[in-house]
């Protein structure tokens, strides 16, 4: 079996072009026409390798080698093709395009029946419908079709409806969901999304752990009032009590751990007129560590931090939990494999690391043995136009895969 570069290159121009906003990044929302094209390019280029395909009740793409029955245990791999808003190139499409392309390889080679499964989850991002990895926990049953049925599109539309389409069926939801005996594992390919593996040189690495997430809305109330005549020793200003509350959580993830991330990614104030001062602000925060026990430090530490700025100010704090999931350890047994494939490929001492984005391993981790492998991203930009890896060395990542798909290589006792 030999990787082709120049295919894999060709994929991602392909899909990048499945787009909303050509020429300012890629916006493919999840069972948009973008979207559905991005997945009929995908199974097109299958299905002229023999391969079979299917659509789970999620709306999840299943495709495998026409020799390979669907209950017979095989490989999983794949990520996803929706996309942020005006987001890169390769955030997703990675997951999807290498495994794509060991199956290409394995077709070329003359091998119709290796153990691969290539999977693409929908609405892995959450940008679509509000909350993310839909596709993922429908299909291993932690979203239920009533669940579903609760988020909306800018469109409007449920989750069911915009996915009907698309093959999302509700009624088959609970007869459609993962069946570990069907699967050896899960490994899925992913840009880093961090300039961590860049900086050091490393072109890929294994992932050991995908750090876990603690989400909030939080609502300051003050005092709305004049901003020509109120003296500064008067003020209940939310703005600045905000502002208080977002650097003392930059300085408090540093006190954490080197792994600990806190984001204020969303601060509202209102009325928002410039000759007003803020009399309530809404902002969220993300927290995110590999660890469990300092996530639940970190959720302590932040309500603390939170209630005496406020109180020193004057202000009311209504901090409403939005999301917890927890830090997941990858399978290490995987690992290892993947570690060993490394060697094979040419990298004997393949570099470890962790993940501080969520991914759909992190769901599918607690059915499956799961790992990822990563791949470098250049200046860490992700989430944006100008996110950008080499193709060179996706090649090697879907060399890595294909040697522990084809058994090259065996568990490290």
């Amino acid at each position: 079996m030999l990787v082709n570069a120049a295919r894999i290159a060709a994929d991602f121009r392909a899909i990048a072009a499945f787009t909303q906003t050509p020429g300012n990044g890629r916006s493919c929302p999840t069972f948009s026409p973008e979207w559905g094209q991005a997945c009929g390019y995908v199974r097109d280029q299958l299905a002229a390798c023999g391969c079979q395909t299917r659509i789970d009740a999620a709306g999840n793409l299943h495709v495998r080698p026409r020799g390979l029955a669907w209950d017979s245990p095989a490989w999983l791999s794949g990520s996803h093709l929706d996309s942020v808003p005006n987001g890169g190139d390769y955030d997703g499409v990675a997951g999807v395009v290498v495994p794509l392309e060991i199956l290409r390889a394995a077709h070329d080679a003359g091998r119709g029946d290796l153990p691969l499964e290539l999977i693409i989850f929908a609405d892995e991002e959450g940008t679509t419908f509000g909350t993310g990895m839909l596709g993922s926990l429908a299909w291993v049953g932690k979203m239920s079709a009533a669940d579903l049925g609760r988020y909306r599109n800018a469109a409007g539309e449920t989750y069911l409806a915009a996915g009907a389409a698309h093959g999302v069926c509700p009624n088959d939801l609970p007869h459609e969901q993962i069946n570990p005996a069907h699967y050896r594992g899960l490994i899925e390919v992913h840009i880093e999304q961090g300039p961590r593996m860049w900086n050091r040189g490393e072109r890929v690495a294994v992932v050991t752990a995908i750090a876990g997430r603690r989400q909030w809305r939080l609502r300051l109330t003050g005092q709305a009032n004049h901003a020509g005549s109120t003296p500064m020793t008067e003020r209940r200003d939310c703005v600045a009590g905000g502002a208080e509350i977002v650097v003392a959580l930059e300085k408090l993830a540093g006190e954490l751990s080197s792994a600990a991330v806190i984001t204020v990614g969303q601060f509202q104030p209102s009325p928002g007129a410039v000759n007003v001062i803020a009399g309530a602000v809404e902002l969220s925060i993300d927290f995110r560590d590999p660890d469990n026990g300092l996530l639940a430090v970190g959720e302590t530490k932040i309500a603390e931090l939170i209630s005496q700025i406020a109180t020193h100010r004057g202000l009311t704090a209504e901090l409403t939990p939005s999301e917890a999931l927890p830090a997941v350890a990858l399978d290490g047994a995987i690992c290892q494999r993947l570690q060993a494939a490394a060697a094979t490929a040419g990298i004997p001492n393949i570099p470890t690391t962790i993940s501080g984005a969520l991914h759909d391993a992190a769901i599918v981790a607690p059915h499956l043995p799961t790992a990822m492998l990563f791949v470098a991203s250049r200046d860490g930009i992700s989430h944006n136009p100008a996110e950008y890896s080499r193709i060179e060395d996706f090649a090697l990542a879907a060399e890595i895969l294909a040697a522990l798909v084809q058994e090259l290589v065996t568990l490290t006792e």
